[in-house]
């Protein structure tokens, strides 16, 4: 359908209909299928359909190659990982790789066998290493121990001696502390040999005090315990944790003791290590371990040097890597949804494509069999069908961000009128409306121009979820910042305050005594104005501002600014679905949808826009809403002093007659006209002809076909009867609706005037240089944070619905599906 561009490869961009679609056939030899798929695939402008949905992927005739694919990326984000361990980014480069998937295959295999290894070594010499560094932490404070005991003990013996040789009497304690530090020791004089054992260790200092009541209660006491703070943390050879510990050394005696211990010890983590009695050997332990430790560090720093360059050589390439075995993993993931012919010789692929793509197509498939050496070139031909074509809208970095505005409502059934074209334009004014106040709208244009400027830079980054929505939509940005400085200068404020922009003001003070100050300065609210001049150029006279009939006026102003943009919309919408009809010859859409649409909506609010405009050019002081209501309770009566022209109530008369004629002329007729035609069809269908063999590949589909279902009547009217009522209800409820352009307009320039006057001018008042700084830090954050982001927000999604809503409604069905090409630039989002 619609007419199809001739005379080049890739006519001109049309947003306003997508692009004619065509369902195509290719058979493709075996020799040459991987190269011709690789080619339309960096062509980009053919969506394969899956001719093998009733086969398991285990099933298809290329499993086994996506199996290996997928062992490769496999083996490729173990390297990412590694290297993001490690520190290494890995280097963008645009050098096309020419290496055989197979020999890459064997490549990556041997480098993770050696990456794995020398992870595996590096592992056990760090373990290693934390080991001995726990043991020599064992060996010094358990070594202070002994060593400050043993003093004490040998103390102790001389003490005793000096005094059995003095003949003292000296009582012999049952329990004496120094006994604990001499194992396996025999103290002089009558004293009983006693022999103990010891264990030494360290154990996470969080659970040492349990470590030692845990200890004291299983040996009920016999038991005795020392422990060392360790100062800085150690890293666990177990866990490779960083952990603060404390070295212990438990005394005791006896096996069952010691197998009691060491099961306690175990549970609490608490790794032990061996300890000599004899402070000589306890010194030369120490330097071997010292030795060994030295000797690990060499051995560690050199294997994470070579480990270090390993991961930059993959670096290098990592890339590059990535995108063959993404590339050829799509591949053959399309080449699974080809169907293999009888012969076993060719491929058979289906799939759609612009129709302004055909030549390249065709151009790809003999490059690809060229390149294969293969003696049969891959056949191209276009396929009849009934089926619904997929949407496609080319588009750029300009109009792809409104695109998806509308896409995110739904995406529009082929061919069908495109509501984008107009939202370009709509949607930032009406966000302008909402939000006019050229200082906000050059504070909204920088932020624009930066995104803008460094879209180059930033299109390569990785942002943030916020910052990636914000950067997308920056063209967006750029034109409701235009369009919101073109509103500030209508409404005259800049950060809420007017200017003289255009030409001095058309009113002056009344009184003499402040005829020549500034209009900022009068007193107006007692004074009064009188005009002196012609009307101020462009925009709000500057005076109204502070005046005391500033809020009556400027509501006045933008309450009816808004029934005729929202009827305008409004219409807009009708007349796209006119455009729509005629473009799919829908006849009836035309004479009983669009027509009476047209004629109820311009008879009630498109006489009220004109009563408005008419009002405004008499400059009558006619009431608008007493007009309206009394045109539905009491048409006949006189409109008095609210007559705008002559002939007025016979216009009303005859608008509100064609109002309520035009609801029963969307409701009856369409139905039984429609049951009238699926009649004819039938009958016409009941003797068609039998398909000649030249039409034997059309491909029937039940998609988009009614020819053989049944037509239900009540259905149809009962659909017919919702969509009236959806449109008469609707066309009151949506012209209320955009009066948020008003209600949200009002908003933001009271809030505007409020931080103006109640922050800035209220610290400007103090003369204080500190309180003048603060309430300017304060302004700033207010209206950055209150007026930059939520108003802007607040109006984006306002804006936002009366497009999804109040005009999408008029036109737009958006149940159509989008195209999807098989293309390399899109393997990151389908992965």
């Amino acid at each position: 359908m619609g007419e199809v561009a001739r005379g080049g490869c890739c006519p001109p961009m049309d947003l306003f209909r997508s692009e004619p679609m065509q369902l195509v056939q290719l058979i493709i030899p075996i020799e040459s299928a991987h190269r011709t798929v690789s080619y339309l695939g960096d062509l980009a402008l053919l969506q394969f359909k899956d001719l093998n949905a009733d086969k398991s992927p285990f099933q298809r005739t290329y499993a086994t190659q996506i199996k290996r694919c997928g062992e490769m990326a496999r083996r490729l984000r173990f390297f990412k990982e590694q290297m993001s361990k490690a520190g290494v980014s890995p280097k963008y480069s645009t050098t096309p790789i020419d290496v055989n998937i197979d020999d890459l295959d064997v490549k990556l295999a041997e480098i993770e066998t050696e990456l794995t290894e020398m992870n595996a070594n590096g592992e056990k010499l760090q373990r290693s290493y934390n080991e001995l560094v726990e043991y020599k932490l064992v060996l010094q404070k358990a070594g202070e121990f002994f060593h400050s005991a043993q003093s004490r003990a040998l103390e102790q013996q001389r003490e005793y001696e000096s005094r059995q040789l003095s003949g003292e009497s000296v009582e012999t304690p049952l329990l004496q502390d120094q006994v604990d530090f001499l194992p396996a020791h025999e103290l002089s004089g009558d004293s009983k040999q006693v022999k103990l054992g010891f264990l030494a260790g360290l154990v996470p200092r969080e659970k040492s005090m349990v470590f030692e009541r845990i200890l004291f209660r299983a040996t009920r006491g016999n038991v005795f315990l020392r422990q060392a703070t360790v100062e800085n943390p150690v890293i666990d050879p177990v866990s490779g944790d960083k952990i603060e510990k404390n070295v212990f050394v438990v005394f005791y005696a006896g096996e069952k003791a010691k197998s009691k211990i060491l099961k306690i010890c175990d549970a609490f983590g608490a790794n032990r290590y061996p300890f000599a009695e004899e402070l000589g050997k306890q010194a030369q332990m120490i330097r071997e371990v010292s030795g060994k430790l030295a000797e690990l560090k060499t051995t560690i720093d050199a294997g994470l040097l070579h480990r270090e360059n390993l991961l930059n050589t993959i670096g290098a390439k990592f890339e590059q890597w990535d995108f063959l075995v993404r590339k050829e993993k799509s591949i053959h993931h399309t080449l699974n949804m080809l169907s293999l012919d009888v012969t076993k010789k060719c491929l058979v692929a289906e799939g759609w494509s612009p129709v302004f793509a055909t030549k390249q197509i065709q151009d790809a498939l003999h490059r690809a069999a060229f390149d294969s050496n293969s003696q049969v070139n891959a056949i191209f031909q276009v396929l009849h069908t009934r089926e619904l074509p997929p949407t496609y809208f080319r588009t750029n970095k300009f109009t792809s961000s409104f695109q998806g505005i509308i896409d995110s409502y739904g995406v529009a059934k082929y061919q069908e009128a495109n509501p984008t074209v107009y939202t370009v334009v709509t949607f930032p004014f009406l966000f302008a409306v909402m939000f006019g106040d050229w200082g906000h709208g050059i504070c909204l244009l920088l932020a624009a121009l930066y995104f803008i400027i460094r879209e180059k830079k930033l299109s390569s980054q990785k942002l943030d979820d916020i910052t990636e929505m914000t950067f997308g939509g920056r063209y967006v940005i750029l034109l409701m910042a235009l369009f919101s400085i073109y509103t500030g200068f209508i409404y005259n404020e800049f950060f809420s305050v007017p200017f003289e922009i255009f030409g001095p003001s058309a009113y002056e003070c009344r009184d003499l005594s402040c005829r020549y100050t500034k209009p900022l300065d009068w007193d107006a609210t007692t004074v009064g104005l009188i005009k002196v001049r012609d009307t101020y150029p462009f925009g709000v006279d500057p005076v109204w501002h502070g005046s005391r009939s500033e809020l009556p006026f400027l509501n006045s102003l933008k309450m009816k600014m808004s029934i005729l943009l929202g009827v305008a919309q409004m219409n807009l919408g009708i007349i796209m679905s006119y455009f729509n009809a005629k473009f799919f010859r829908n006849c009836v859409n035309v004479w009983f949808q669009f027509i009476p649409q047209m004629i109820f909506l311009n008879s009630l609010f498109g006489y009220l826009s004109l009563l408005i405009i008419v009002k405004w050019c008499t400059g009558s002081q006619a009431d608008l809403y007493h007009i309206l209501i009394y045109m539905f309770l009491s048409p006949t009566d006189e409109l008095g002093e609210n007559q705008l022209f002559p002939g007025q109530k016979n216009l009303q008369l005859v608008l509100l007659l064609l109002a309520f004629v035009s609801v029963p002329w969307m409701l009856i007729p369409k139905p039984f006209i429609l049951k009238k035609q699926h009649e004819a069809r039938h009958g016409a269908e009941s003797y068609t002809p039998l398909e000649s063999t030249d039409e034997s590949l059309l491909v029937e589909s039940n998609h988009d076909s009614h020819g053989h279902e049944e037509f239900e009547f009540s259905e149809v009217f009962v659909h017919q009867l919702i969509h009236t009522i959806e449109f008469v209800l609707g066309a009151v409820s949506n012209t209320a609706s955009y009066l948020r352009l008003w209600a949200l307009s009002l908003a933001h320039s009271e809030l505007s005037s409020v931080f103006y006057e109640k922050v800035l001018i209220l610290a400007w008042g103090y003369n204080n240089v500190i309180i003048l700084i603060v309430g300017l830090i304060v302004f700033i954050f207010a209206t950055v944070g209150v007026l930059l982001v939520m108003e802007t927000l607040s109006a984006f999604l306002h804006a936002l619905r009366l497009h999804w809503v109040e005009f999408q409604n008029k036109f737009y069905e958006g149940d159509g599906y989008k195209f999807h090409p098989f293309s390399f630039s899109l393997q990151d989002d389908e992965e």
